[in-house]
């Protein structure tokens, strides 16, 4: 047996939006079960993200230490941001955050892993991508402000990240998947048998 994640949308018999935020909303449906009833399910309904592990010729992973207010962390994390605009390219995305967060430009890229990160109450979707063949970019630094003016920039070695995941020191999502991600890769069909950058992404569509 395949086993393989299927598109399904029970039926909403209503919704409404009691919260509008700045990026982010909540929803409230009121979907129909397998029994016949039916029942409220509030979620945050967001645009998507994108997510780079950029990996040098050392074999480090480009690391940024940043504040993160809702779990009163500084996490380290990969460089990573929204999709703001409505069926934007994700790769283009990813590249202008790596650009953003660590003046950073990749010549090689591929998808390493698409996930929903909280599926039990937001529709986030993120795709994370591998970077390669890095070199600092051109031009001026993007100029950053509220909590990214903190961040702190590193290059760790895979190895490292590995044991501070499995250590419990490290608990960024996109991180923690990206990075182990990675790892399954290398050791499986290598890292240039990964889906082509600009791969089809059904819970994104986007024009290539």
């Amino acid at each position: 047996m395949t086993i393989k994640d299927t598109a399904e949308e029970w039926e909403v018999r209503a919704t409404q939006t009691p919260f509008v935020g700045n990026k982010t909303s909540v929803r409230t449906d009121d979907v129909v079960m397998p029994d016949g009833s039916v029942v409220h399910r509030d979620y945050q309904v967001h645009p998507g993200s994108v997510a780079v592990l950029a990996l040098d010729d050392q074999g480090r992973v480009l690391v940024i230490r940043q504040y993160r207010h809702p779990v009163r962390h500084k996490l380290w994390e990969i460089p990573a941001g929204l999709l703001d605009i409505p069926g934007e390219n994700p790769l283009h995305a990813a590249q202008r955050e790596l650009y953003e967060e660590a003046h950073v430009k990749a010549e090689d890229w591929r998808v390493l892993t698409d996930v929903f990160t909280t599926p039990g109450g937001c529709d986030e979707a993120v795709r994370i991508f591998l970077a390669r063949d890095l070199s600092e970019a051109e031009g001026q630094r993007f100029e950053v402000e509220d909590e990214e003016a903190d961040m702190e920039l590193s290059r760790v070695p895979v190895d490292e990240l590995v044991r501070g995941v499995l250590a419990g020191e490290l608990h960024n999502n996109c991180l923690v998947v990206g990075v182990l991600s990675l790892i399954a890769a290398q050791n499986g069909d290598g890292l240039d048998a990964l889906r082509p950058a600009e791969a089809p992404w059904p819970a994104r569509p986007f024009e290539a």
